[in-house]
């Protein structure tokens, strides 16, 4: 019962994730159309929109990241653990989830948010856009928490699952 909440709230988080990734693809596509377009039809790029493709990168790659192992498409992750016997794959595929686990609360969490925190506090601003850059790196913290909340959900469906092999 509550893995199948589980399940269906990862299902709804990654669908969420997806929608908001593919408006920041469209607004990245667009942003360097429109600065290769200034650069060569009107001789002076735009300045912000280097800055901004830069901004959306980052974005996109940890929230990309985050979906990405939400739907168990992380191939880290499942390579090792399928390299050994179908006895071992189970501890070790939660052992792998643990490792994860710890990698997202201290990097992404403690070290995105102190990160966030430092530079919201100096008031860092972007020189093109004029934003603030601790609102840059709330990508850290955000991708973090969406890992945290799969690795979770990945955990309790390995304790309660009664197959022995682990990630498959």
């Amino acid at each position: 019962m509550i893995l199948d909440i589980l399940k269906k709230s990862r299902i709804t988080l990654c669908y969420l994730l997806e929608a908001v990734l593919i408006v920041a693809v469209f607004v990245l596509v667009i942003d360097v159309l429109w600065g290769v377009f200034t650069r060569y039809a009107m001789d002076a790029q735009a300045d912000w929109t280097e800055e901004l493709a830069r901004f959306l990168l980052i974005w996109i790659s940890l929230l990309g990241g985050a979906v990405a192992f939400g739907e168990k498409a992380h191939i880290g992750v499942d390579y090792f653990v399928d390299l050994f016997d179908s006895s071992s794959r189970k501890m070790l595929a939660v052992f792998a989830q643990l490792v994860v686990l710890f990698f997202a609360v201290t990097i992404f969490i403690v070290g995105g948010s102190r990160v966030v925190i430092d530079t919201l506090q100096m008031e860092q601003v972007t020189p093109a856009l004029g934003i603030q850059q601790g609102y840059v790196y709330l990508a850290l913290p955000i991708a973090g928490t969406f890992m945290i909340i799969f690795t979770v959900e990945r955990i309790l469906e390995l304790a309660f699952s009664k197959k022995q092999e682990g990630i498959k």
